[in-house]
């Protein structure tokens, strides 16, 4: 995957003829001033390309097409500087692939007052062009984002870097490809979902592979190179004394690496940035592989647990917007609540595979026994998530559409030491309130399987749905379940009548 930095998003000044040379070489300074002055903003997820001002309609398509075209290229940035004639947009948004952000600003902050002549007022009429852009956008029926105010208002930037991160995810997205060894696990509902409309919506490619492919790949792994990542294990974590060199389980923890060296290869060789399993579906595995799913997500993989696809691909997304921010991005399930009153909570974890990224301290590496499987005792990496502010988002098939189903959420420890449970887990307070949390997502249909992130958050995941055309559900502070019920049933209509036009 091309990393983060390589990502662009173009520049676009809108203007036209009308005004002269002298005015269009003024257009072009300033917008290239403001554009410098935004790529500038520490934190931006992508760099910020100027390109030439637009004056007329070839000039706009050659550029759309062109952004197109361009892997490159993430998303465009729109501003009309000047009154840019919107019949002149048509054809270029129309043809438009890449999300689009109409930046509705200006060259300075203040007006000149004493010296504001119409000159001033025909070379600064954003406010003027920008309505006329505003309009096509709508008349097209183009997908945007608006940000308005200067860019030295401190919160211009972070509303443009958030749809930055999600234009990345929806790239991401869109170029993946999905291995899933085995298939999903029997009689599941959820994990269910439609392939062919996945990759019509979103770009991702989903196919199944035997899991003894996979098997393979890990008997053929060099026992140097196991013992070099072993090593690696014991100065990253804390390892368990029984898994040491020499101590009686080293050779599960040799087995573990194994695992992790064959996937690397089969995934990278194949080209695949997401990864499905199957405790039901192991071939001549060992061991379910565990330490190894944990280390790879960690590197920016998606995972999905028993064979779920769909939250593999969100995953793989969400860490992809995710890369350079503090916080961290992991596979989750809902498992089990404190009911206590007043203090509720919702204990996630999975059978062991929790991305170390949201790990609070320094993960340990140990080995248990796993009632399921049927296989080897299994090395895992054990931590507690940590605290702070979140959000667990899944996605579902409902039929006739995919609907992502969004919480907010406020990590924090256990209330007690957790001696007996072996697994990586993350304990949290769901917004507004627990019952409401809960009979929401159910309400909702929101899946079991979901994804935690510390370092995206709902801004974010609304671009993003935006980008798909795909339902969002955000439970937050401000839920309550009559809103919920009526925004179902109003969306159940939209999109029913949007489908068909």
């Amino acid at each position: 995957m091309t990393s983060n930095s390589e990502r662009e998003v173009w520049f676009l000044t809108g203007s036209q003829g009308l005004y002269g040379e002298d005015t269009l070489r003024q257009v072009a300074e300033q917008s290239r001033r403001i554009a410098d002055r935004l790529a500038a903003v520490p934190g931006a997820p992508a760099a910020v390309v100027w390109k030439p001002v637009l004056t007329d309609a070839a000039a706009i398509t050659g550029v759309v097409m062109a952004a197109n075209a361009d892997p490159a290229c993430v998303g465009l940035i729109a501003w009309m500087h000047t009154f840019s004639p919107a019949k002149m947009w048509i054809s270029g948004l129309d043809l438009l692939r890449k999300p689009l952000l109409h930046l509705h600003t200006q060259a300075d902050v203040q007006l000149p007052w004493a010296t504001l002549d119409m000159d001033f007022m025909n070379l600064n009429q954003a406010a003027h062009g920008d309505r006329e852009f505003g309009y096509i956008q709508s008349r097209v029926g183009v997908t945007r984002k608006t940000v308005a105010g200067h860019v030295s208002d401190p919160a211009v930037a972070p509303r443009i870097h958030a749809w930055m991160r999600a234009a990345i995810g929806h790239h991401a997205l869109r170029t993946l490809r999905l291995a899933r060894f085995g298939d999903n696990m029997r009689d599941v509902a959820v994990t269910e979902g439609d392939k062919v409309e996945a990759q019509l919506r979103f770009g991702v490619s989903v196919n199944t592979y035997g899991v003894n492919d996979l098997v393979a790949a890990v008997d053929a792994v060099d026992d140097a190179a196991v013992t070099e990542l072993v090593k690696e294990y014991a100065s990253l974590y804390r390892l368990a004394p029984e898994l040491a060199a020499g101590a009686d389980r080293h050779a599960s923890l040799r087995y573990a690496a194994r695992i992790e060296l064959g996937l690397r290869t089969f995934l990278t060789d194949g080209g695949f940035g997401a990864f499905t399993t199957n405790f039901e579906d192991l071939g001549g595995l060992r061991q379910l592989p565990g330490l190894a799913v944990q280390r790879l997500m960690a590197d920016g993989h998606g995972f999905g647990g028993e064979g779920d696809w769909k939250t593999a691909a969100l995953l793989y997304t969400l860490k992809a917007m995710g890369a350079g921010l503090p916080g961290g991005t992991s596979f989750m399930e809902d498992y089990t609540y404190h009911l206590a009153p007043g203090s509720e909570l919702i204990l996630g974890a999975h059978m062991l595979e929790v991305c170390p990224t949201i790990a609070a301290h320094r993960p340990s590496c140990e080995i248990h026994p796993l009632g399921i499987g049927g296989r080897e005792d299994p090395v895992r990496l054990v931590f507690d998530a940590r605290p702070g502010p979140a959000v667990v988002v899944g996605l579902a098939d409902v039929g006739d559409r995919f609907r992502l189903v969004a919480n907010e959420i406020e990590v924090v420890p256990p209330l007690e030491p957790l001696p007996r449970l072996p697994v990586a887990r993350a304990v949290w307070r769901p917004s507004p309130d627990l019952r409401t949390s809960t009979e929401a997502w159910l309400t909702a249909g929101g899946p079991h399987h979901t994804v935690l992130s510390s370092a995206v958050g709902t801004e974010e995941l609304t671009d993003l749905a935006d980008m798909l055309g795909t339902e969002l559900l955000l439970i937050d502070a401000g839920t309550t379940m009559r809103q919920l019920s009526k925004e179902i049933r109003w969306n159940q209509v939209y999109y029913r009548l949007a489908g068909g036009l």
